[in-house]
Order: C-alpha cells, then structure tokens, then sequence
C-alpha cells in the first residue's frame, strides 16, 4: 500500500522473528496487548488468539490509568437496522477535548472523565436527537477489571456482551437521558495498533462486528441494528501526534469495513482499510481513492475513500463543530454501497484557546460526584 500503515492478517509473523515489529518496551497497552506498530507487520505476539480464546478472557483495559497528559476511551456506535435511529456512546477517562482537563494542567485523567451519549434521529432529521456529556471528577469514577462506573452510567464486560445503563442530562436544554444498551460481539479482535511512530497512541477494534439492543426510557424508544465497538488510549495529549484524522466504519454484508487516514506531527500520512469477517478474520484491503466531502457549517474540510473516489451519498451530518465532524454516509465501497459512521477530527483547530472557550457550553462539569 501506499503509506507505511498496515494491520494484521491472517498470516501472522512469529513472535521474535524478523517480520515481527512491536512497539517500544514499556508501551503495553490497558488490555495486556503490547500495542504493536502498525508497519508492515503489525501484529502482536498474542495475536493468534482466536475469538473464543479472547472471548473467554479479553481484558478491555478498565482498571489501566493513565499517565499525566494521557486517555482512555471505550467507543461505541450502531445504526438501527431500518435506518431510523442511530448512536455514539463514548466513555472516557482523561477526556480527550476537555478544557477542564487542559485548564488544571492535564495533571490528573482520573479527575476528568465522561460518558458520551448522542442519540440520532435519522428520519426526524434530528427532530429527536438528544446529546449529553457532562464531565465528573475522580470521586465519581469506579473502574473495575470489568467495567467502569462514571457518575450514574456504566460500562459492564462480561466476555461477549456490553450492557451500558445510561442516565444522564442533555446538554444545553437539560432532558433526561435514561436507558440500557446491550451489544453483543460476534467476534473479537485481540489485535491493537500503535498509530504514532513512537507508540504513544494506541487502537484496538475490540468487537468491529456486533449488535445493539437499545432500550431507552427517556426517551421511550427502542430499536436493534448494527454496532461496533473500539478503545483508543495513549500517554500524551492526541494534538502532540497527530493534525487531523479521518475515520469510518461501515457494514458490508455481514462484515464490518473501517478506513483510518491520519496526518501526524512529523509529517507522515497514514491510511489502512481493513476488513473484520463475521468469523473473527481480518483482512486488509488498499485503501481506495481519496474524496472530499461538502465543507459543515463550521468550515471544517473532511475526507474520505470510495471505490474510484466517487462522491458518496450523505444521509446526514450529525454532529457539526468546529473541530468534530460525525457523519452517516452511503458510500461505494469493496463493490457495494455500505451504510457508514463516518468522522473528521481537525485537532489544529482544537488546539486553540477560543475553541475550548467555547466547549463548556455542551460539555459541562458536575463538581459533585452525581
């Protein structure tokens, strides 16, 4: 492929030989992988395990803290299977765009977590969207080897299945947010990636194939469909490494696809297509040609792959700010027109005083633990 990313296949490298690359001593990751580099063999010395081996005792990082400066996040998103509805759920620890966290120094992640919810109305075009993230302190945060508790919402593992009991305030016209979403993984994927050259920032697609039950009380809605699960994590602030990057996952029959192209500080371009199999595959596919999407309302410019860098399909911009974009887009993509989540992250943008200015306004902080 054109850049120096790549992922890991099938046909892995023995640990300790020549085509085995891991990162740096000492960057294991929160999940025990040794966050292996993604170049031209990017797989880690565990990463034969099958999904029933990584079901029986995956470990998805929870009680793992990072340093001063660094994050933790768990992600998760699904589109209801009629195209209706849609979600993103995002639980951090060392929360990525907080201006809290960069106002009191980045000295402590455990003193400024969250959980995301953004609930999409697809039909309604936003009718009935509801979005919350409110910031707590380090005495409301439980972390558990099987979940994590942030205020009045969790996060519980228990080898295939996430169960996430959300019950939060809407931001800024508070409304009540409450409800269980269950996701159960068809597959895991053991394998985590280094996306720096130094292996600061890691990804792991932890279940890219998998389903969402979604059961809300406020409001009353309920609805299945098609998710995906990742973590990301690192040991310093995201804006050291990277200037932007693009990110989509999309499903493609009973797989899951996802595209990832970064531009990072030391002037490397990155860009990886992988496929994940319903079976636990993975295979890696040439990213195809470069696209631009239509510049937001906030004149953010994004990007993204179709086959023969055809324009694809918006079916609405979800989210809109001036350094973060989410998307749902049908794109022409492997031969087929795949339903995709799709996100654009501008942190030159993010890096500046006037943009943090301007984030308590969604993002406020509870100085309480509740």
């Amino acid at each position: 492929m054109a850049s120096d990313m790549t992922s890991d296949t099938t046909a892995r490298p023995t640990p300790g030989s020549p085509e085995h690359r891991t990162a740096p001593q000492g960057a294991e990751g929160p999940d025990g992988t040794d966050g292996a580099a993604i170049g031209p063999a990017a797989a880690t010395p565990d990463a034969g395990r099958s999904a029933a081996t990584a079901a029986g005792g995956g470990d998805l990082g929870f009680v793992w803290t990072p340093p001063p400066g660094g994050y933790s996040w768990w992600y998760v998103d699904a589109l209801s299977d009629d195209g209706r509805y849609g979600l993103t759920i995002i639980a951090f620890i060392g929360s990525v765009f907080s201006p809290y966290y960069v106002w009191a120094g980045r000295r402590d992640p455990r003193d400024h977590c969250a959980i995301n919810v953004a609930l999409y109305d697809l039909a309604g075009r936003g009718r009935g969207d509801r979005w919350a993230m409110t910031e707590r302190g380090a005495e409301a945060l439980d972390q558990r080897a099987d979940g994590i508790t942030v205020g009045p919402s969790a996060l519980t593992w228990n080898g295939d299945t996430l169960t996430i009991e959300i019950d939060e305030r809407t931001a800024p016209v508070p409304r009540r947010l409450k409800g269980t979403i269950t996701v159960h993984a068809k597959a895991l994927n053991p394998t985590a990636h280094a996306l720096d050259a130094a292996a600061r920032h890691h990804w792991r697609p932890i279940a890219p194939v998998a389903r969402a039950e979604v059961a809300m009380t406020a409001p009353a809605l309920a609805w299945s469909g098609h998710a995906y699960v990742d973590s990301n994590w690192g040991t310093e602030p995201l804006e050291k490494a990277f200037a932007r990057w693009d990110w989509s996952r999309g499903r493609l029959g009973g797989d899951t696809v996802t595209l990832y192209a970064a531009d990072r500080r030391d002037g490397t371009h990155n860009a990886l297509g992988l496929r994940y199999h319903a079976d636990g595959r993975v295979s890696e596919f040439e990213p195809p040609a470069e696209v631009a999407l239509p510049v937001t309302g906030w004149r953010m410019h994004r990007r993204t792959r179709t086959d023969g860098g055809q324009p694809p399909h918006s079916v609405r911009t979800i989210d809109d700010s001036p350094f973060y974009t989410r998307s749902v887009l049908e794109a022409p993509l492997l031969g087929a027109r795949v339903a995709t989540v799709h996100e654009s992250l501008n942190l030159d943008r993010f890096d500046t005083g006037l943009v943090r200015a301007m984030l308590p306004f969604r993002m406020p902080r509870k100085w309480w633990p509740r």
